[in-house]
């Protein structure tokens, strides 16, 4: 094929993307006078009408239609090698901006990402540590951690983490002088720690789920934080119930430091996601953080 029918092909496809005679030919950078007459160039060796044209609108004819979609799929395969190989080119790098949880940060992303900052010391990671949940898209960040049953549907997620549970805890001496709570709204008559959610503002309502039935209870006691690992602290010291990550309780259970409570109401859930819009055009570097972080 000579190499100009090939450029009358890719012109061809700029205007059936457009549907703009306008708009294709500022993105190929030539005036629309050229490419109005390299598409009837093209008609006219076909034989055929491509596009109906009116003052206010372009639109394909049926044997435009045709040959859009026929094209389609090899310019898409020769793009996505073209990209391919600029990918082996140019080193992943340039900032990777992620909001998660401290939880997160801690048990799931920082162990996985770094090897990846050694390995890519041209990658830079910026980990934004918020407990709420932040508009991504808004606030500027490349994607963002939660757990997967608080992901907008029309974002891609990537799962990260498994599945883990919240725990009810507290330390013997506190329950030495309380009685034991035995259904979730017995939490009403104790000293529980709560926690602020730093987006919404508002306090953690805790949620519990048993034999299908799922029960939220707002607790109240003398402290607040927005992390859980100061909560974990504060139970061991008899400052009240606690209701945190199962692993960040592990040695304190082990040693008898704290006590759970409640086990039966508090069943395991899918863990963490990573998530992005998705439209989102993926550098190298983004793409290397999100295979890091991958839930093998």
């Amino acid at each position: 094929m000579p190499r100009e029918d090939f450029n009358d092909l890719l012109w061809f496809l700029a205007v059936a993307e457009d549907r703009s005679f306008t708009k294709a030919a500022a993105k190929l950078g030539i005036t629309q006078s050229t490419l109005s007459h390299t598409i009837k160039r093209l008609e006219n060796r076909l034989g055929l009408r491509l596009f109906t044209r009116t003052t206010r609108s372009v639109s394909l004819t049926e044997a435009g239609d045709r040959l859009y979609y026929a094209l389609l799929p090899s310019i898409r395969d020769i793009r996505g090698q073209l990209e391919a190989l600029s990918d082996l080119r140019d080193k992943p790098s340039g900032t990777v901006r992620i909001t998660l949880s401290d939880h997160a940060l801690e048990t799931v992303a920082w162990p996985k990402l770094e090897p990846v900052l050694k390995a890519y010391p041209e990658i830079r990671v910026e980990l934004s540590r918020d407990n709420g949940l932040r508009n991504i898209v808004e606030d500027g960040f490349d994607a963002g951690v939660r757990l997967g049953e608080s992901i907008e549907k029309d974002m891609i997620a990537v799962r990260i983490g498994s599945d883990w549970r919240m725990l009810v805890v507290a330390s013997p001496d506190y329950l030495a002088e309380k009685s034991v709570p035995q259904h979730p709204q017995d939490l009403l008559g104790h000293n529980c720690i709560n926690m602020r959610q730093a987006t919404a503002g508002g306090l953690y309502t805790w949620e519990f789920e048993k034999a299908g039935q799922e029960l939220r209870v707002r607790v109240a006691g003398q402290l607040t934080f927005n992390s859980s690992y100061p909560m974990v602290q504060a139970a061991v010291k008899g400052l009240g119930i606690a209701f945190v990550p199962e692993d960040l309780v592990g040695i304190q259970l082990a040693s008898g430091a704290l006590l759970t409570l409640l086990d039966d109401w508090t069943p395991p859930f899918p863990g963490y996601y990573l998530y992005y819009p998705s439209r989102h055009q993926n550098s190298p570097a983004f793409r290397v953080v999100v295979d890091a972080l991958r839930q093998r």
